[in-house]
């Protein structure tokens, strides 16, 4: 039988990097790349009803109203502002609805100290082109004018931000990975020309895969939000194990805010929570001259926008689950530092209460809670606090106390390299069943050398001998190989449970950890593994 054993890919030697250049608790992080993006939309209200009146009235809003001072930059003008292009392949703009041009706009929302988004596809017809019914959205996407237009857009008009949908490139059946690509690539060389930071949002509807990372500022995991509770959950759900993909200044976009439509406050609440605690760019998507002051208040919350804008920019993964209540937390300010966000959502239809495991967030002893709501603070002392949260409510909390390293690694939260939602091909993949810790396991890892699952941040404060024990399921003998810190230290052989996801078995070993991050990474280069449920570390 062969031995199995690991080599790091360069992905994952870069993740590792950024691990390691976090800063040790003695002092705060400086913010080292762009958080995510704040600002206003035109689509999810206005959709093709666009004009330059519209959008410039929008940015005097975004001030009046007072979002600027919070965080709120970016005022971004989605489809619905061209005319096609003429004989010579230029983009033509729509001059019964921008009489003044879109550099006018630009230098408009400048003026107000804002920000200025645009938008374009990476194919031949943007989406308000309904499939080339609209001829004004006809061969007006970057296919074939990457750098032209993106001239246009950045140095020649001064926009900041782009968002790039994919009806046309669907409809050209375009490789995504190459074709967001060769836009970045013309992004980058007018940022070299104009001297300026342009942030870039993939709009392709799914998660795209790991590569993602080194092309775009965030992308879209999920199609299109829209005014509902059934859609806001469901992004949710869509979500809730993927948190490792976002980090590095790259983030997971659950797509732009419906709060102040017309959804329930507590509805609201677990919108705006979400969003903010798994570092998702916040773009407000109603129309700032009908906000009320409760939608108003909500989007001007300064503690959820402390866990959205947080210099680690992390996602958050789920800590504790119970049926369909999730608690999610993340490490604020410095990574395995003293505070936590977390947020208790509820997406049941019903009130609940959580005893909320303070162990499960890594705390022990006293920890001091600052409700992100109410603005009270107190103090726990008890392994529990429990928390009632209305029918499709949420909490939130900022909880501040001494550390413990964790105990327990669930698999959906780790790396998966070859993960991606485009295509129908096997790779290791986050599933649910109820028999699995917290209700999730990942399977399909392996089969080849880039199908592996990997915890990039088992930290612990001491150095020294730890036994690792993994939870897993097979209904055939299968093998898994681990590798810690780069350097293979074990082959299982023939595992073995009965079942692929009923039957759950453990096999440990015992390996040596040094203080501060380690990684531990599982896989077989040439048949799958077993399914992983998770991970224990126990100090020895």
């Amino acid at each position: 039988m062969r031995k199995l054993t690991f080599k790091l890919s360069g992905a994952s030697l870069a993740f590792i990097a950024l691990i390691a250049a976090t800063p040790s608790n003695a002092h705060a992080q400086k913010r080292a790349f762009l958080p995510p993006t704040m600002g206003w939309s035109s689509w999810n209200t206005f959709a093709l009803n666009i004009n330059e009146d519209v959008i410039c009235g929008q940015a005097d809003e975004m001030v009046k109203k007072g979002l600027d001072k919070v965080g709120y930059q970016y005022v971004n003008i989605d489809d619905g502002y061209w005319d096609g292009r003429d004989a010579n392949g230029n983009l033509r703009i729509n001059a019964t609805l921008f009489p003044k041009g879109m550099k006018y706009v630009a230098d408009y929302i400048h003026s107000k100290g804002l920000k200025a988004g645009i938008y374009s596809d990476a194919g031949d017809n943007t989406c308000g082109s309904n499939g080339g019914k609209n001829a004004y959205g006809v061969n007006v996407g970057l296919a074939g004018h990457e750098y032209q237009d993106c001239k246009l857009y950045f140095n020649d008009w001064g926009y900041d931000f782009i968002k790039v949908d994919y009806c046309g490139g669907a409809h050209m059946g375009l490789d995504e990975q190459k074709q967001y690509t060769k836009i970045s690539d013309a992004i980058k060389r007018c940022e070299k020309e104009t001297g300026r930071r342009i942030v870039y949002n993939v709009c392709r509807w799914a998660y795209p895969g790991t590569w993602i990372s080194r092309v775009a500022d965030s992308w879209r995991t999920t199609g299109d939000i829209y005014d509902a509770w059934k859609s806001y959950e469901g992004i949710i759900r869509e979500n809730l194990y993927i948190q490792a993909y976002t980090g590095g200044g790259h983030y997971n976009d659950m797509d732009m805010l419906e709060l102040g439509r017309s959804q329930s406050l507590d509805e609201d609440r677990t919108h705006m929570a979400y969003w903010c605690i798994t570092s998702s760019p916040l773009l407000i998507g109603c129309d700032l001259r009908t906000l009320s002051d409760a939608s108003l208040g909500l989007l001007k919350n300064t503690d959820l926008i402390a866990m959205n804008q947080d210099v680690l920019g992390l996602g958050a993964p789920v800590a504790q689950r119970q049926g369909d209540v999730y608690v999610v937390a993340k490490d604020m300010k410095t990574l395995h530092g003293s505070q936590r966000a977390v947020v208790v959502m509820n997406l049941t239809d019903r009130r609940q209460t959580i005893n909320v495991d303070l162990r499960a967030l890594q705390f022990t002893g006293q920890v001091a809670v600052h409700d992100c709501f109410t603005k009270a603070d107190t103090k726990v002392s008890e392994a529990t606090m429990s928390v009632t949260v209305p029918a499709h409510g949420s909490q939130a909390y900022l909880i501040t106390g001494a550390r413990t390293d964790k105990a327990l690694y669930q698999a959906e939260e780790a790396w998966l390299h070859d993960y991606q939602e485009l295509e129908n091909r096997l790779s290791a993949t986050p599933m649910e069943d109820a028999s699995a810790s917290q209700g999730a396991y990942v399977g399909n890892i392996g089969n080849k050398p880039s199908n592996y699952l990997e915890w990039n941040d088992v930290y612990v404060k001491n150095s020294g001998k730890y036994k690792l024990s993994f939870t897993y399921a097979s209904e055939k003998d299968r093998d898994m190989a681990v590798a810690v810190n780069g350097r293979h230290v074990k082959t299982f052989e023939n595992l073995n449970s009965g079942s692929w996801n009923k039957q759950w078995s453990t096999c440990s070993v015992v390996v040596d950890l040094k203080a501060g991050s380690n990684q531990v990474k599982l896989g077989n280069e040439d048949n799958f593994t077993p399914n992983v449920d998770c991970m224990s570390v126990e100090k020895l």
